[in-house]
């Protein structure tokens, strides 16, 4: 497997469109489930949107780690593709938690590609395959700790803005539909072998 730099690109456009929108409006900008049909926008512009610098560093950070992950796990164009995919698909999850008035931020679409990379791995042979277990034990062990089904927004420790982890629960499904559709539609356009062989 020869690496690409699609999956680098990606992780570099989110970090890139999150710093250029950090002076915009963030009003215009950031998921509110009552204008979503006059303004779709949002299902994809929210993810750019921080709400404190805070908020921002982190999720900066988050695209670091996953643009070197995506790079020693030679992750390339098709999970690039997913993630684009995934992108979209979480804002929309946040659908099911009409209580969730506001919303902004890439912490969702960084654990929809924290599945994506760990789901890939889990399907390579070998070391690559236990080190994506262990990335998708220690993403629901996460999942399950921050108790997403609770209170929509939670206070936590050593943030300066309150964290909502629906979104992240919302990110992670839409990795694994992403995914999912992606590796569904490359194994459609594989050849198949003649029957009877």
């Amino acid at each position: 497997m020869t690496r690409t730099w699609s999956w680098l690109t990606l992780c570099a456009a989110l970090a890139a469109l999150s710093l250029l929108t950090w002076p915009l409006p963030r009003e215009l900008l950031d998921w509110q489930p009552t204008p979503i049909a006059t303004q779709p926008w949002r299902a994809v512009t929210a993810a750019f949107i921080h709400w404190t610098p805070l908020h921002l560093a982190a999720n900066l950070a988050g695209c670091a780690v996953l643009a070197l992950l995506g790079w020693r796990a030679q992750l390339c164009r098709v999970e690039a593709i997913a993630g684009l995919i995934a992108l979209p698909l979480t804002q929309a999850g946040l659908l099911l938690r009409p209580e969730l008035q506001r919303y902004a931020g890439l912490s969702g679409e960084l654990h929809a590609l924290a599945v994506i990379a760990a789901l890939t791995l889990l399907a390579r042979p070998g070391r690559e395959r236990l080190i994506g277990a262990g990335i998708a034990l220690g993403l629901a062990a996460k999942l399950t700790l921050e108790q997403p089904l609770g209170p929509v927004l939670r206070v936590t420790a050593g943030f300066d803005f309150p964290v909502a982890p629906f979104a992240h629960l919302s990110g992670a499904v839409a990795g694994v539909i992403a995914w999912a559709l992606t590796m569904a539609l490359i194994q459609s356009r594989s050849p198949r072998p003649p029957h009877g062989t």
